[in-house]
C-alpha cells in the first residue's frame, strides 16, 4: 500500500468519527450511538479535516496507476466539498431531500435492529436528537445572520415534513420505529422514552423553521449562476457549458418525445397520443398492483430476475452482491432510492420506496425501469462492485468517494443498457423507460432554466412560452405537460429541484457523459472493444468526478 492509499484510509477513520451518522449510511461500524455535531464547531471541524487531507495529497506523488486515480478522484472530491463547505452552503443548505435533519432521520433507517446492543444504540441516537438540532438550529441563524439562508418555502416544505413525521395520525416516524423493535424491560422502556424525545425535538425543529427561519429566509428559490456553477461541478465531478446543456434538455427531450409517439402507436393503435397510450396501460389490470405490500413484492421479484439473468452473461456478479432488498421507508416524502451495503455485507443494498400518503395503486409498466435504475445493472451493481474490490481500492474509494453525476449518471445509462439489451420489447415497459428518461430531460431544462432564470429559447419545439424567463410557477407547469409522473410524486420532485440546485440535471448529464465515454473507447480499441469488459473496467475504478472517470478510463 503507498502513501496515498494509507493517507485514505486514515482520512476515512478521521472523517467517521466526525460524521457519525454518515459512518452509519457508509456501513463502517463502531459509531451507531452517536450524533453528528451540527454546530458551527462541527461544520468546522469537517473542513479542517479536508482541508488538511488535500494539502496533504498535494505534495505527495502516487506509486502507482491505482494511486494515481485515487489522488486525481480524492483531489477533485475533496476539492470542491471544502469550496462547499468554506461557502457555507454544505452548513445551511435546508431542503426537502437533504440537510442535517434529514441525515439524522436516515440513518435511522440502516442501523442494526437485532439484540439489546443494537436497540441501545437506536435509543441513544434518538435520545440525542435534542443536542443535535440544537446545534443545527445555531448553525442556520449564524449562517443566516451572513445571509446564507435556504428560501422560505423550502423551509416552509421541511418544517410540513417535520409535522408527517412527527403526528400519530400520520408518518409517526418515532414512534413506530420503536415499537418496530423486539425489546422489553428497562431497554424498552428507554426506547420509548427515547422516541418520544426524539419526536418532541423534531417538532419543535419543524416550528423554529416555520416561525423563526423561514421569514428570514429567500423570497426567491433561484440560486443564481454563482452558486449554481459550483453546484453544478460538485454534483457532475465535471465542468460543462451550462447553456449548451440547456439547450440540449431541450433537444433530447424532444427526440425522446417522438420516441414515445412511436411507441404509443403500438399501445393504442397508429396516431394515438401518449397520454392515450397512458391510460390504455393504466386500464389494464395487468399492469396494475394495488396495495404497497404485494407492490414491494413485485420489485423485488423483478430485481432477483434481473440478477439472475444478467449473471455470467452481460456482467460478472459476485455472490455479496447478488442479494438485494426492496423496502418501504416509515415516511411519505415520495422519494425512491437505494442505500449500499455495509462494509462486510452484513447489510445488504436496499433500494426504498416511501410511497406518498393515500397511494394504493401502482402501475407496473412506470417503474420496471425504477428497479433496472436502482438494483441491478444501476446503484446496487455499481456499489457493490466498488465494495468488493478491498484488493485494488483504498477504503476512501470503497465507502465514501460518491459523485452524483457517476452515480445517478451510470444509473440511468444502465436503465438505456437494458433496452440495448432487449429486456424492455414490451411496449408499456418502453413507454415507461422513456417517460423516466423524459423527466430527467425536463430536469435539465427546468433546473438550470430556474436557477438560472433564463430566457425560453423563443424557437423552442414545444412552443413553451417563448421569450419568457423561468419561473418556479413555469417550472412547473412544463414538468406537468412533459411527464407522466403522479402529481404527488412530481410534486416533491418540483420543489426538490427547487432546494437542492444542479444535482437533478446530474443524472441526465452524467449519462451523456457515460455515452460518451463508451464511444471513445469504442473508438480507442476498435476491433477489440468488448462491452462486458468496459462495463467491469469502468465499475472497478469506483465512483470518481466524470472529469477523473474519463482520464482514468484513456488510459486502459
Amino acid at each position: 500500500m503507498g502513501q496515498i492509499d494509507e493517507l485514505a484510509n486514515r482520512y476515512v477513520d478521521e472523517w467517521a468519527e466526525l460524521n457519525p451518522t454518515g459512518a452509519t449510511s457508509a456501513g463502517i461500524s463502531g459509531y451507531d450511538d452517536k450524533t453528528d455535531d451540527l454546530s458551527p464547531e462541527g461544520f468546522a471541524a469537517q473542513a479542517e479535516l479536508v482541508r488538511r487531507t488535500v494539502n496533504e495529497l498535494d505534495v505527495t506523488e502516487p506509486e502507482h496507476e491505482s494511486e494515481q486515480v485515487a489522488k486525481e478522484a480524492m483531489m477533485e472530491r475533496l476539492g470542491l466539498e471544502l469550496a462547499r463547505l468554506d461557502s457555507g452552503f454544505t452548513a445551511t443548505e435546508v431542503n426537502v431531500i437533504s440537510s442535517g435533519l434529514h441525515g439524522l432521520r436516515m440513518a435511522l433507517d440502516l442501523m442494526p435492529t437485532e439484540g439489546e446492543q443494537a436497540v441501545a444504540n437506536i435509543a441513544a441516537r434518538l435520545a440525542a436528537f435534542p443536542v443535535a438540532l440544537t446545534q443545527y438550529r445555531r448553525t442556520l441563524l449564524e449562517g443566516a445572520d451572513k445571509g446564507l439562508v435556504s428560501a422560505k418555502a423550502q423551509l416552509a416544505a421541511v418544517a410540513d415534513q417535520c409535522d408527517a413525521w412527527t403526528d400519530p395520525a400520520r408518518d409517526n416516524f418515532f414512534h413506530g420505529l420503536a415499537g418496530r423493535l423486539d425489546t422489553s424491560g428497562a431497554l424498552a422502556a428507554d426506547l420509548q422514552r427515547a422516541a418520544g424525545t426524539a419526536t418532541a425535538a423534531t417538532a419543535e425543529f419543524g416550528r423554529f423553521l416555520r416561525e423563526e427561519l423561514a421569514p428570514r429566509g429567500r423570497e426567491k428559490e433561484a440560486a443564481g449562476p454563482e452558486r449554481y456553477a459550483l453546484a453544478s461541478q460538485y454534483f457532475l465531478g465535471a465542468r460543462v457549458d451550462l447553456l449548451e446543456t440547456y439547450l440540449w434538455g431541450f433537444e433530447e427531450l424532444h427526440r425522446l418525445e417522438r420516441e414515445m409517439l412511436v411507441v404509443s402507436a403500438l399501445i393504442a393503435g397508429p396516431g394515438a397520443t401518449v397520454d392515450q397510450a397512458v391510460a390504455t396501460l393504466d386500464a389494464d389490470p395487468a399492469r396494475n398492483i394495488v396495495g404497497k405490500e404485494r407492490f414491494r413484492d413485485w420489485m423485488q421479484a423483478l430485481s432477483d430476475r434481473a440478477i439472475s439473468e444478467l449473471d455470467g452473461t452481460h456482467f460478472d456478479i459476485e455472490p455479496p452482491a447478488q442479494k438485494l432488498e426492496c423496502c418501504l421507508t416509515p415516511t411519505s416524502d415520495g422519494g425512491i432510492y437505494y442505500t449500499g451495503p455495509s462494509e462486510d455485507f452484513s447489510r445488504p443494498g436496499r433500494m426504498w420506496w416511501a410511497v406518498p400518503e393515500g397511494q394504493e395503486t401502482f402501475s407496473t409498466w412506470r417503474e420496471v425501469t425504477t428497479v433496472y435504475h436502482e438494483g441491478v445493472p444501476g446503484h446496487h451493481l455499481q456499489v457493490s462492485q466498488t465494495l468488493l474490490r478491498a484488493d485494488s481500492l483504498n477504503r476512501w474509494r470503497r465507502l465514501l468517494a460518491w459523485c452524483s453525476g457517476h452515480g445517478e449518471g451510470w444509473a440511468l445509462y444502465a436503465e438505456r443498457l437494458m433496452d440495448e439489451l432487449g429486456y424492455l420489447t414490451d411496449p408499456g415497459d418502453r413507454l415507461g423507460m422513456l417517460d423516466a428518461q423524459a423527466l430527467r430531460a425536463s430536469r435539465v431544462i427546468v433546473d438550470i432554466g430556474m436557477h438560472l432564470e433564463l430566457e425560453i429559447p423563443r424557437d423552442n419545439p414545444f412552443g413553451f412560452h417563448p421569450g419568457a424567463h423561468w419561473t418556479p410557477e413555469l417550472g412547473w407547469e412544463f414538468l406537468r405537460g412533459h411527464t407522466r409522473v403522479d402529481e404527488e410524486v412530481l410534486r416533491f420532485e418540483w420543489k426538490r429541484y427547487l432546494g437542492w440546485p444542479g444535482q437533478a440535471p446530474s443524472y441526465k448529464v452524467g449519462e451523456r457523459i457515460w455515452l460518451q465515454a463508451r464511444d471513445d473507447a469504442k473508438q480507442r480499441k476498435g476491433s477489440d472493444f468488448d462491452l462486458k469488459a468496459f462495463h467491469r473496467d469502468a465499475l472497478n475504478l469506483g465512483a470518481l468526478g466524470l472529469d477523473p472517470l474519463r482520464k482514468a478510463l484513456d488510459r486502459i
